[in-house]
């Protein structure tokens, strides 16, 4: 069994939740009827009316919303309450083009901090912990999601934001944190400095870490858990949606359950449409049941993964949905072959690097080339020739056999990659595709 900030609804029996889906569903699709005109539109054009929706089993028949349309109804083209009711804002972090603007009333950012808290509550925080908070704060949800949470629970918070990492460290030991949130870059970073710092595992307070915003591998988590000395736990969530806490994990870390009770979630063929069964892979889909400032229905997020509602000994009764493999949109396909980062990572990490690597990808004479420029840890650097040529070997064939194509792997002196306080830029595409 496992700590709940709302057992109530996080141990809800299967019918329960689905009775209170379906009711909330029913409300919801009312609500952004007869007040987003955009989405209303879009259902028009699929020849859907309000009356063809009786239940949650009638969403199939519902338009899909991408990112394409939030950047196309920028900025209050999705907005389902009057500008006055709002509170809050929150941005994506895109770099080109209009960015994802989401909008809260109080009501949408009170259910928000109770998501947060689950998550920190699955992870075993209390109100006795010290919850250090080196998300960035702003338009990124992630510092002010967390410091929400971290608020409800009870938990004394230190709302660091990212950078400065000397400061970070001076927190972290003076006031003595027992929980960490940050993305698992910077966790990892954190860790590195520290150990640089002469600070051993068991000379660190900290004891829980709640990671998300970006991708990393199980072989990354025990890596950070190995350096931090803590136990690390996934979170997932998206602006669009609300923001972290849309789905987390519990102390059995077999995937993440997704809040049911305020989200909607289905797995769908990325390239038909088609709902899939529970425990095939395909792109992730969410609805929101709740949100009353954005409340959007099916909207796809490209990340893939599955969900399944095996038991889980932790009580809750949320289904899980599997760390995303990948997104749809950050697949790279080189030389015809998909390839997700996290696969490159993971033989990076097997082999005992750090995790500070760099995918670049170009096109030359017409045919794909792929690099991957790797941090070599400081125990490993040598200007042994012949050691760096087979430690480079023992990349590339690993890296040959988990993608059946070649890469080409360039060993670089430790950090001589930039580090990132914020999201982690891996992949450097060159083509003009």
């Amino acid at each position: 069994m496992g700590n709940y900030f709302q057992e109530e609804f996080e141990c809800m029996s299967p019918e329960k939740i689905k009775e209170l889906q379906n009711e909330k569903f029913l409300r919801q699709i009312k609500h952004v009827y007869e007040n987003v005109p955009y989405y209303r539109k879009k259902m028009v054009d699929k020849g859907v009316n309000l009356s063809d929706i009786k239940s949650l089993d009638d969403i199939k028949k519902l338009p899909f919303l991408s990112k394409a349309d939030l950047k196309s109804a920028y900025p209050q083209g999705l907005l389902a309450v009057p500008l006055k009711d709002c509170v809050r804002i929150h941005s994506t972090s895109g770099t080109t083009g209009k960015r994802v603007v989401s909008f809260y009333t109080q009501a949408d950012i009170d259910m928000w901090n109770d998501c947060c808290a689950r998550a920190l509550a699955a992870a075993g925080g209390t109100k006795d912990d010290v919850c250090h908070i080196a998300y960035g704060y702003g338009l990124f949800t992630g510092g002010a999601g967390l410091d929400g949470g971290s608020h409800k629970l009870g938990c004394l918070t230190v709302p660091a934001s990212s950078g400065n990492t000397e400061r970070q460290i001076m927190f972290i030991m003076d006031l003595q944190a027992t929980i960490l949130c940050c993305t698992p870059s910077y966790a990892a970073y954190l860790g590195e400095a520290m150990k640089e710092m002469g600070y051993a595992p068991e000379d660190i307070p900290l004891k829980i870490g709640i990671f998300g915003a970006e991708a990393w591998s199980e072989e990354m988590r025990r890596d950070i858990e190995k350096t931090l000395g803590i136990k690390a736990y996934d979170i997932y969530g998206l602006t669009e949606i609300s923001g972290p806490g849309v789905a987390f994990e519990c102390s059995e870390q077999k995937g993440m359950h997704i809040n049911e009770d305020h989200f909607y979630a289905e797995i769908i063929n990325p390239d038909t449409g088609e709902v899939l069964p529970e425990g095939e892979y395909g792109e992730l889909v969410f609805s929101s049941l709740d949100k009353q400032a954005f409340p959007l229905l099916r909207y796809r997020t490209r990340d893939i993964c599955r969900l399944t509602r095996e038991k889980c000994s932790c009580g809750r009764t949320h289904i899980r949905m599997e760390k995303p493999k990948g997104r749809s949109d950050d697949m790279l396909i080189i030389r015809g072959v998909n390839v997700f980062p996290s696969q490159i990572e993971t033989v990076l990490l097997n082999n005992g690097y750090a995790a500070n690597y760099q995918i670049i990808v170009d096109r030359v004479n017409n045919t794909d080339t792929l690099d991957v420029k790797v941090e070599m840890t400081p125990d490993m650097f040598t200007d042994n020739v012949g050691e760096i040529d087979e430690r480079r070997k023992t990349l590339s064939d690993g890296i040959k056999t988990m993608l059946g194509i070649k890469a080409k792997v360039s060993l670089v002196a430790p950090k001589t990659i930039a580090r990132s306080e914020g999201k982690a830029v891996r992949v450097i595409d060159k083509r003009k595709i």
